[in-house]
């Protein structure tokens, strides 16, 4: 099977990119992060949560963080508690003021979290390049929601703040930065790379695609109001959610996944993506933001005593 080639906007931005000489790494822009920030604001906007579900997939995808939850987690028993855990704890290091004290207490979390997975390969959570993709996928949904459920495009050159946003992000976690690429072209390419070459049907992976396309009538999908509340939330959100889960993925994730995906479908995704860009035009940023934070506390709150320990 020849291998798959990438699209003709990563293949250009991987040609502009200029090369350095052999072990002379390129510096990693970084900018400045806080509420007039590229990223502040996208973070900040209820729309970056939208594509959260292909962002979660494409983590489970990744052997080592696919292994690990599956050995570290409850996640075949409830699947949806750990977005429920950790959006919050994340979204707080880039929205809160003390978010880089937030990014050292998520690193150190994960400090026990590693093993062997069921192909006798080793992994840790903080293995760099392991550790980089989870954030990869983070700094992939920001810009994604950015470009597929806000009006207008953002310029070449937000492309290029916004990422340096994100690096800046992700340093505050206190890890190797060796992973990180320099600019927003290498991290299109890198991003691809492992969509296509690196990704796999992990166990985690697998639960998560099967409850993507058929649900489950066992899982509750809405951290609180009970059991009728929950079931009334599946009937309205298993829908829309599969398009925002399958629509926002990669095509070269799908393709390689066997993932389902029809004109149709891609219609009613092209449909809702136009209603969330049009309807948010009539709500203030500031409703916007609160309601945003309001739902990450709440959540976060109602969560707390079920999130990850180490082992003393």
């Amino acid at each position: 099977m020849p291998a798959p080639s990438p699209p003709p906007m990563v293949a250009a931005a991987a040609r502009k990119t200029p090369r350095t000489s052999p072990g002379t790494p390129r510096a990693t822009a970084r900018a400045p992060l806080g509420p007039d920030s590229l990223l502040w604001r996208h973070a900040a906007d209820m729309r970056s949560l939208l594509p959260g579900a292909a962002a979660g997939l494409m983590q489970l995808m990744h052997p080592g963080i696919g292994a690990g939850v599956s050995e570290h987690s409850s996640f075949f028993d409830a699947p949806f508690d750990r977005i429920h855990r950790s959006v919050p704890q994340i979204w707080a290091t880039i929205l809160a003021p003390d978010g880089a004290d937030r990014a050292r207490a998520i690193r150190d979390l994960h400090r026990g979290i590693g093993g062997v997975d069921e192909h006798a390969r080793r992994y840790h959570a903080l293995e760099p390049e392991t550790f980089w993709w989870a954030h990869a996928t983070f700094t992939w949904e920001i810009f994604k929601a950015a470009e597929t459920f806000h009006p207008g495009t953002l310029t070449a050159e937000d492309h290029e703040q916004m990422y340096a946003e994100t690096v800046t992000w992700y340093s505050r976690y206190g890890v190797s930065m060796r992973p990180v690429p320099p600019d927003y072209a290498s991290f299109q390419s890198k991003f691809w790379h492992v969509c296509s070459r690196e990704l796999e049907l992990t166990p985690a992976a697998a639960r998560a695609l099967e409850i993507a396309k058929h649900g489950s009538d066992r899982l509750t999908v809405l951290p609180v109001g009970g059991p009728r509340l929950d079931r009334a939330g599946r009937l309205v959100i298993e829908r829309p959610l599969r398009l925002l889960t399958f629509g926002c993925l990669p095509a070269i994730v799908r393709q390689r996944f066997d993932i389902p995906w029809t004109p149709l479908d891609q219609a009613q995704f092209a449909a809702l993506a136009l209603a969330n860009r049009q309807g948010y035009r009539m709500m203030p940023t500031g409703i916007n933001h609160w309601a945003l934070r309001t739902m990450l506390r709440y959540i976060g709150a109602h969560t707390r005593h079920e999130r990850y320990r180490p082992a003393a």
